[in-house]
């Protein structure tokens, strides 16, 4: 008797959590922005050397798609963060790419500040749109979107991010 109450409590508490994820990730899901579960769309973006970077690029690996700009004070406060986490774990299977949305503005000098290691993109100013951004339905930055090795959109953040929020983001 004992053991089937146990089963019972067990399979209870399971379900539990396995709702109350569902239900967090369906809340997550109404932000606006791309949906959890779509294919991340493709884009080429130079980086500062100039040259193109493709997200396909780096199927096969888990990415970070963050988008942020240089006048942001969130933004500012999160890039430290991601550098840790970079640094820690950028010979694991990942990859961040941070899409900047204000490619007129010092750029490499932001980077070169912070110290960022970590690929930087910069979104064009196109017919007075950034093309990525608009691609990815961004309405506030930062914003990122975690991509996995398939190139499906796994979840997704709006707002200022610290290095625990990363690490759960991107399944540590």
């Amino acid at each position: 008797m004992v053991k089937k109450v146990i089963a019972i409590v067990s399979l209870i508490a399971l379900f539990t959590v396995a709702i109350v994820q569902a239900i967090e990730k369906e809340q997550q899901d109404r932000l606006p922005g791309l949906k959890i579960g779509t294919e991340a769309p493709d884009f080429t973006l130079k980086n500062l050397d100039g040259e193109e970077v493709s997200l396909s690029d780096y199927r096969g690996k888990k990415v970070m798609l963050n988008f942020w700009a240089t006048w942001c004070a969130p933004c500012e406060a999160e890039m430290p963060e991601m550098q840790k986490y970079y640094e820690k774990n950028k010979d694991q299977n990942i990859e961040i790419l941070a899409v900047n949305m204000d490619p007129l503005n010092d750029v490499a000098g932001f980077v070169e500040r912070y110290g960022l290691t970590f690929p930087v993109l910069l979104d064009p100013i196109v017919k007075n749109k950034v093309e990525v951004n608009e691609l990815y339905k961004t309405v506030v930055i930062p914003t990122s979107y975690i991509i996995d090795e398939k190139g499906k959109i796994e979840n997704k953040y709006m707002s200022t991010m610290d290095l625990s929020v990363i690490e759960e983001l991107m399944g540590e």
